[in-house]
């Protein structure tokens, strides 16, 4: 009989909008009921010496997490962070009337990961891209702010050698393969079920398992 030795423990944090809190501060195991659960039962079914946080808060833009980022990231020492931010950037922009340029979206992203470089530089960095599914012309123009953002997500991430977890090519995929733009998320923004499964399949293949 061959025997391996347990892997090390690991703390795996998310940190993000609403769709990573997902409802997480009303549930007891602070995971939330979306991708960040799923992600979490998979570890605890592969990897159960693993420790998944959640640190999701609905309405967040890029600014936010910076305000908080000491205490709901690096001070819990991780060792793989997950940032998944962007759409309120540009979707408030036509909902509130809250206008993000694209420079100062890109200073407070890069903020973020020269924090970690300095703070935690052995810990691997998934940048999870935001996406609008066209549920209708409200929906469709957020791209007309969202694309620029998207861009300068994927040249950071080309830059810093980081993961990239490409939700615009998961939602042309499951537009081709029979999903209506709402069966991924409803109102264009929030996912549904499936939109959760996608993106969680989406992290564990660009991540790994």
């Amino acid at each position: 009989m061959t025997t391996t030795s347990a892997r090390a423990p690991r703390t795996l944090l998310f940190i993000g909008d609403s769709i990573t809190d997902a409802g997480r501060r009303e549930d007891p195991e602070q995971l939330g009921h979306g991708y960040v659960r799923l992600l979490a039962e998979h570890f605890a079914a592969h990897e159960p010496t693993a420790t998944v946080i959640n640190r999701g808060i609905s309405g967040d833009k890029v600014a936010d997490l910076e305000a908080r980022f000491g205490p709901d990231c690096l001070d819990l020492a991780p060792d793989l962070v997950t940032v998944y931010v962007g759409v309120n950037d540009s979707w408030h922009r036509f909902t509130r009337g809250e206008h993000v340029p694209d420079e100062a979206f890109e200073q407070g992203y890069r903020h973020l990961l020269d924090q970690l470089a300095a703070r935690v530089p052995s810990a691997p960095v998934a940048m999870i891209l935001p996406f609008v599914a066209d549920i209708d012309e409200q929906a469709a123009r957020i791209h007309t702010d969202l694309d620029g953002k998207v861009a300068i997500i994927r040249r950071l991430a080309a830059e810093g050698g980081h993961r990239l977890v490409d939700l615009e090519e998961v939602l042309e995929r499951a537009l081709a393969a029979g999903h209506a733009p709402e069966h991924v998320a409803a109102d264009g923004v929030h996912p549904t079920p499936a939109g959760h499964r996608l993106i969680a399949d989406a992290w564990l293949d660009a991540v790994g398992r």
